[in-house]
């Protein structure tokens, strides 16, 4: 140890991602001295590419959502050789909001029952009802554009802005879902429709998933931190937090971090809250094992990193005859479809998949191979790129990953960050109930692109490089013997020790995770607020 510290806070928050800026932000609304390490730095919006003519090409480097792929300095290696699915994240302020598409649906009322409607997975101890009121605020914090009275979900959703355009391609596959008699809505998303809270609306570039330089998508470096540092929270950019410190009660007493000197800290805290996704959240609290804690903090019930979660993610698009413009769109999605998202014991596997349909791109992504085939060059290039370039429409579908014992994060023995900490290792293996699940999913898409008139359609199943959804490795639950964190997102073994993000997930569901792990975060935090004198705390 250095010697150098911070004096306590109140709490002190590990991840400046999306369940981070929730819970700094209400936290330091309610009084509370908040710090906030991020190994990451705030990023810089004037390097977004989205408006620049080489943007398709640095999204596959500069920007690309995989780490090992990216190597900036701020993340860290994964080695997913064991792995049929590539996970993906964003190191830095505003962590995966930086880079994801913004997509805002929330979870369905079954997705919290699985167990008991279907016999899969396990029940969840809260319900769609207790989430509601989190939804909802989190809905305006971040400010999300859509719809209400989708007959889908089980009450009327008053959205904050009007939706997002449908566009030439979502009037013409939702018209195909009218002839087929099949459920389509117009998807909510996390991007403006209107000017909001200072930020600019959307204008449709079709560049969410390499950053937004219209501040449109809702990004918690601007729609969370600034409201937490202007009420006192302090962000603390190149920390490298090595591990979470205890006492001899096994309270959390704060951790110890590395700056980009290399030199090591020590910032203390009252409470602990943890928000480094599914993947860095088992990482590091196997790195703080301790004697008090051999298997790893807060993991006697064995289960931290164990139950990896990552949505099955399928592609089937559709070619038509007519120019639809989809070179441009929000990305996002313009409708969405939940006409096989319930279980159907017919089918032969549990669950389902929810779809959206988003645009497919600029130009070099209709000569990729899983696309245009193999013979994308040559004389009839230009002829393929006439026949495809903006004349498609893709569905993009997440199919429902139940938790396995076989799919989990460990320490890995060797491979190492540029700190020379352990690499978490991601070792996970597709169900048969995953891949029969995508496969039903893919065939009933085609129908849809078909019934819409596609003169083509080509379908790109089981993609293995799309791992953007982490879920499941601190699970939450009633029992400590089977939970890692109880329904208020606290440690049942540190009690003064939260996980606000998707670790906490007991189910992934088929949608996207982002909402819920917003209303979850939001919903600790409130708790915290309210029951800050009961919870214990290092002396």
């Amino acid at each position: 140890m250095s010697g150098n510290k911070h004096h306590n806070t109140d709490v002190l928050i590990i991840g400046a991602g999306a369940s981070g800026g929730v819970v700094a932000r209400r936290l330091s609304q309610a009084g509370l001295s908040v710090r906030i390490l991020e190994q990451g730095e705030w990023p810089d919006r004037g390097a977004f590419r989205g408006a620049e003519d080489d943007w398709e090409l640095t999204y596959r480097k500069q920007w690309s959502a995989d780490p090992c792929i990216r190597q900036r300095p701020e993340d860290y290696p994964i080695n997913s050789d064991d792995a049929d699915i590539t996970p993906l994240m964003f190191n830095g302020v505003g962590g995966g909001t930086i880079i994801y598409n913004g997509t805002w649906p929330r979870m369905l009322p079954s997705d919290f029952r699985t167990r008991s409607l279907d016999g899969v997975g396990d029940d969840w101890p809260v319900t769609y009802d207790e989430l509601k009121p989190y939804y909802d605020r989190t809905d305006a914090e971040f400010g999300v554009s859509g719809l209400g009275g989708d007959p889908f979900f089980p009450d009327e959703i008053d959205y904050p802005l009007p939706p997002l355009p449908l566009g030439k391609a979502g009037r013409k596959v939702a018209e195909g879902h009218n002839r087929l008699g099949w459920h389509w809505w117009l998807e909510p998303n996390a991007i403006l429709s209107r000017p909001y809270d200072g930020r600019r609306p959307c204008v449709q570039r079709g560049t969410c998933t390499s950053g937004c330089g219209e501040g449109a998508k809702a990004s918690t470096d601007l729609t969370h931190f600034p409201h937490a540092i202007r009420d006192g929270a302090e962000l603390v950019t190149g920390a490298r937090v090595v591990r979470i410190e205890h006492d001899h009660n096994g309270l959390a007493t704060g951790v110890v971090y590395l700056t980009r000197d290399g030199a090591e800290h020590f910032a203390g805290a009252s409470i602990v809250i943890v928000a480094a996704n599914a993947i860095g959240t088992p990482r590091l609290l196997l790195m703080s094992a301790s004697n008090k804690f051999p298997d790893g903090l807060a993991n006697r019930s064995g289960l931290v990193g164990q139950r990896l979660m990552m949505h099955t993610f399928s592609v089937v698009t559709g070619y038509f005859e007519e120019s639809l413009g989809t070179w441009q769109g929000h990305f996002g999605a313009s409708i969405t479809s939940y006409e096989f998202y319930e279980t159907d014991p017919s089918r032969g596997f549990a669950r389902g998949a929810k779809w959206a349909l988003s645009p497919v791109g600029g130009p070099l992504g209709h000569v990729l191979p899983q696309r245009a085939g193999q013979a994308v060059w040559g004389p009839a290039h230009h002829d393929d790129m006439l026949e495809r370039f903006g004349r498609g429409a893709s569905w993009a579908i997440f199919g429902e990953d139940l938790p396995e014992e076989t799919n989990f994060v460990s320490l890995d023995p060797t491979l190492t960050d540029s700190s020379g900490l352990p690499a978490p290792k991601v070792t996970y293996t597709l169900a048969k109930n995953s891949i029969d699940l995508m496969k039903f999913q893919v065939d009933r898409a085609v129908e849809s692109m078909e019934a819409a008139g596609a003169r083509a359609v080509t379908r790109d199943v089981l993609l293995p490089h799309s791992g953007w959804h982490l879920m499941g490795t601190a699970r939450m639950g009633d029992d400590p013997v089977s939970s890692v964190v109880n329904r208020w997102s606290q440690s049942h073994d540190v009690p003064n020790l939260f996980v606000v993000d998707a670790s906490q997930f007991v189910t992934s569901s088929g949608v996207n995770p982002t909402s819920t792990i917003a209303a979850l975060a939001l919903r600790a935090a409130d708790r915290i607020v309210s029951q800050r004198s009961e919870i214990p705390v290092p002396t």
